[in-house]
């Protein structure tokens, strides 16, 4: 790990000007990716910039029509919380799944998000719940956040404050995770809303996506057979040395199935 200099912002303004006023200047949330990043001196930031003193930044609430988790929320909150658990389960089971418990006590929805980690499981449910980002500047549609891999639409000085899921009438999560670290191999989100019905897919592809055949197939009928027989397109997934991009197509059609026929009982 290399020297840097360590900045404890008190509140999103001092975080910014921090940043903006640092050669290369990291944001550090949780710190569940950065910090091993560093000492595998694979990154070697000029200022590390600590959110964990903004109060500000944590907690949640229902506001509206949807469920608000601030940036610096820890997975464990989010998937002890009776607001969460009464509002959307499906998200507090997702965010419960996540890694193990020292991971779930350090790691952030604000950060895992901001990583776009191809196997994270916040992502999926970004895009299955059609959830909103907002930043110190602006919002930005779920659909639009997640460019590819560890890529987002955040510029380089913006900085996630809350996350906004819109609150479904029905959602199920469901992960294939990898033994050893948790990591989703596939992890699929169905939600449904009226007609509507959303389809966000993790550690499938280089970001998380939707699929767009299932949600009009479902629209018309909800029921597992009605995407019995539609394809995931294998091009572009993910291969490793455990897993095909082949195989991660079939399990995303799996898991989906599952999923809805999870909500019809």
């Amino acid at each position: 790990m290399r020297d840097f200099d360590y900045h404890l912002a008190t509140d999103v303004q001092s975080a910014i000007e921090a940043l903006r006023n640092s050669e290369e200047g990291k944001i550090v949330a949780g710190g569940m990716t950065l910090l091993p990043t560093l000492k595998q001196r694979l990154a070697a930031p000029s200022d590390l910039i600590d959110l964990g003193g903004i109060d500000t930044l944590r907690g949640i609430a229902i506001e509206g029509k949807d469920v608000v988790i601030r940036a610096m929320t820890i997975h464990a909150d989010v998937g002890a919380s009776d607001v969460v658990k009464k509002a959307i389960p499906a998200l507090a089971v997702l965010a419960g799944g996540i890694g193990d418990p020292a991971v779930r006590h350090r790691g952030t929805i604000g950060g895992s998000i901001a990583n776009s980690d191809p196997a994270a499981d916040y992502p999926g449910g970004v895009m299955g719940l059609g959830a909103t980002i907002v930043t110190d500047r602006r919002t930005i549609a779920g659909d639009d956040f997640f460019l590819g891999l560890f890529e987002t639409a955040l510029e380089p000085d913006e900085l996630i404050t809350s996350v906004r899921f819109p609150i479904p009438d029905q959602a199920h999560y469901i992960k294939f995770k990898h033994p050893a670290s948790g990591y989703a191999v596939v992890g699929v989100m169905v939600s449904r809303t009226g007609g509507k019905v959303r389809v966000g897919v993790t550690g499938a592809g280089p970001c998380a996506f939707r699929v767009t055949p299932f949600e009009t197939a479902l629209e018309k009928n909800f029921s597992p057979d009605a995407i019995a027989a539609i394809a995931v397109d294998a091009d572009g997934l993910n291969t490793d040395v455990n897993f095909s991009a082949e195989y991660r197509a079939h399990i995303v059609g799996v898991l989906a199935r599952r999923c809805v026929a999870a909500l019809m009982d």
